[in-house]
């Protein structure tokens, strides 16, 4: 497989891993706590639009042309027009995802310690970027699978 996908794969789960550490801060926060889950949080919407771009410059020179067909050709060609197709469009959103949550601790991060409902808006926004990150590597792995099926189908 190209290095573009584990480059794409790893700033996406680093992502993920930096809003988990971000959930975990805020389920207690104090003043530290919610200083570093703020600077985690940059750092995780770093990853992800990373991610995001090295996985559309992925796309667009090698999935596009190479990848994508082979996967229609073969056995599971579901696993592009389900699998594919949706991360593709939960992927769009994830960034932006990640960006709001970073938002809400930057401008709100002094409130969470008296206000336990700004704390649960960021711990949501933070469990729903981890699920639906972890969800997208999920697809990733299909999404390989149907490729490898592929090629071993012409193999034989």
């Amino acid at each position: 497989m190209h290095a573009l996908i584990g480059i794409h794969a790893f700033l996406g789960e680093a992502g993920a891993l930096a809003f988990l550490w971000v959930l975990v801060e805020l389920l207690s926060p104090s003043e530290s706590r919610v200083r570093r889950a703020t600077r985690i949080a940059g750092i995780g919407v770093l990853f992800l639009f990373l991610a995001w771009i090295v996985g559309g410059y992925y796309y667009l020179t090698e999935y596009q042309s190479i990848v994508k067909p082979v996967i229609k050709a073969g056995p599971l060609p579901w696993t592009h027009s389900v699998i594919t197709e949706t991360k593709e469009h939960v992927f769009l959103f994830l960034p932006f995802l990640a960006l709001g949550a970073w938002s809400i601790l930057k401008r709100h991060g002094s409130e969470m310690m008296q206000n336990r409902r700004t704390a649960a808006a960021a711990i949501i926004v933070s469990a729903l970027i981890v699920l639906m990150a972890f969800s997208i590597a999920g697809m990733g792995f299909m999404i390989s699978s149907g490729f490898r099926s592929a090629l071993e189908s012409k193999a034989l």
